[in-house]
């Protein structure tokens, strides 16, 4: 009986080893994606000055930002708290060691952040993302956002799926409407609106429209935007018909379709559209935006989004680094694969080789058979105790591929058998 709960903290993963290690296969393959496109591994801390974090949190993630306590002898909040992503970090990193990096700074981060948001399916309080960002200093050419999706389309490759699709618009599509129609005093509303328009019924997208004070007309080609998606030449005709002539709608048009002809060059065979609904509710993203779906999980959301960022550094420094991101929510995600099965456990035992003494005296041997092998890049693992032999060997069986016993005429003879325990074929070796 357990003396208290030990089950882990609701809105945490915690793995047993055969799902932890299919979990790390997935993190390692992505990171080794990152890294094959160049860019750089690097890591910020896990704890960050809430002034940091507060600069650009805002509205539901001020909210949910883990604060740091000082020691119990103050009893006083500190003025340090958890990181909620690694995009405000990287920030405050890139203006710390500017004079030590090489612009454009191409950079990924695979580590854990935290969220206190209210635990459920898909929800976490502590999860990995897996980020790539390219920072340029005073300005970033569009080619980079074309090479990020690029990059994350080769890392999404290693996660167990038949197929996912990249939704891609231009944040100055929808501005430079907004400008066309005049609704920048509710431009906030009308891009939370369309962020949040998949999750909810088509007539609640039209009746929060109307709230914030829209007419009619103006509602109905709001929601006409909405739906346009499809391929890039598709929707750049479509999108040129409006009639709009708004420099800023202009220029996202021509942005969008630059990314996307780029994309088609640099990573062809990726499922790649042009669509109206993606605007990314965070409010630092200026131009290009995505999500990523999985057409036959469409109940997984978007598996991996980002944008461009043409100031995210300027409550830091007056140094303008614009930037382009993004991420992979890699425990969420995992999570979900486990629950459909897409997931179910390594098979394949972890551990290369068990080395068996068969009573203490063999222990000289043992470390150096084990150092033997260790030195050919095999893991291994000793067996101790006072168990019997086949009671080692029941533990072996369960952990190891192969297994070495030795005792009193192994250690003299300077000889051994490497046993593979799934089809019993022995080695014989010296050392």
């Amino acid at each position: 009986m357990k003396k208290f709960n030990t089950s882990p903290i609701s809105g945490t993963l915690e793995l047993i080893p055969a799902l932890q290690a299919e979990f790390d296969h997935l993190k390692n393959g992505i990171m080794a994606a990152f890294l094959r496109h160049g860019f750089l591994h690097i890591e910020t801390p896990m704890i960050e000055r809430t002034e940091v974090l507060f600069a650009k949190a805002g509205g539901d993630t001020e909210k949910q930002i883990y604060k740091v306590m000082k020691t119990a002898e103050t009893g006083h909040e500190a003025d340090q708290a958890l990181r909620f992503d690694h995009t405000v970090p990287l920030a405050r990193y890139t203006v710390e060691h500017m004079n030590d990096l090489v612009f454009p700074f191409k950079v990924t981060q695979v580590a854990r952040n935290f969220r206190g948001e209210r635990a459920q399916k898909g929800r976490f309080r502590e999860f990995y993302q897996c980020d790539v960002d390219v920072i340029g200093r005073n300005q970033l050419p569009l080619t980079y956002d074309a090479e990020v999706l690029a990059t994350l389309a080769e890392a999404l490759k290693v996660l167990p799926l038949d197929r996912f699709v990249m939704r891609v618009s231009n944040r100055k599509i929808l501005s430079g409407l907004l400008e066309e129609l005049n609704l920048q005093q509710v431009s906030d509303e009308i891009f939370s609106i369309i962020d949040h328009a998949e999750k909810v019924p088509r007539e609640k997208t039209v009746t929060a429209l109307e709230e914030i004070g829209l007419g009619s007309e103006n509602v109905v080609k709001i929601t006409t935007f909405m739906e346009i998606r499809g391929a890039r030449e598709e929707v750049a005709e479509k999108l040129q018909n409006l009639g709009f002539e708004s420099e800023t709608f202009r220029a996202g048009v021509k942005e969008l379709d630059e990314v996307l002809s780029l994309v088609e060059t640099l990573s062809p065979g990726t499922e790649i559209i042009a669509d109206m609904l993606i605007v990314r509710g965070l409010d630092y993203y200026t131009g290009t935006v995505f999500e990523t779906i999985v057409p036959d999980h469409l109940e997984f959301g978007s598996i991996c989004s980002g944008g461009r960022y043409e100031d995210l550094a300027g409550y830091y420094t007056d140094q303008k680094l614009p930037g382009v991101g993004g991420s992979i929510g890699l425990t969420r995600l995992f999570s979900l694969f486990v629950e459909c099965g897409l997931v179910k456990g390594a098979t394949e035992r972890a551990i290369d080789v068990c080395v068996v003494p068969i009573t203490v005296n063999e222990m000289a041997a043992v470390e150096l058979v084990a150092r033997n092998l260790r030195e050919e890049g095999l893991k291994v693992d000793l067996v101790f105790g006072d168990k019997k032999l086949g009671d080692k060997m029941k533990y072996a069986s369960k952990v190891a591929k192969k297994v070495v016993v030795l005792g009193e005429d192994e250690a003299k003879s300077r000889s051994y058998r490497l046993r593979d325990l799934e089809s019993g074929a022995e080695e014989t070796r010296d050392f």
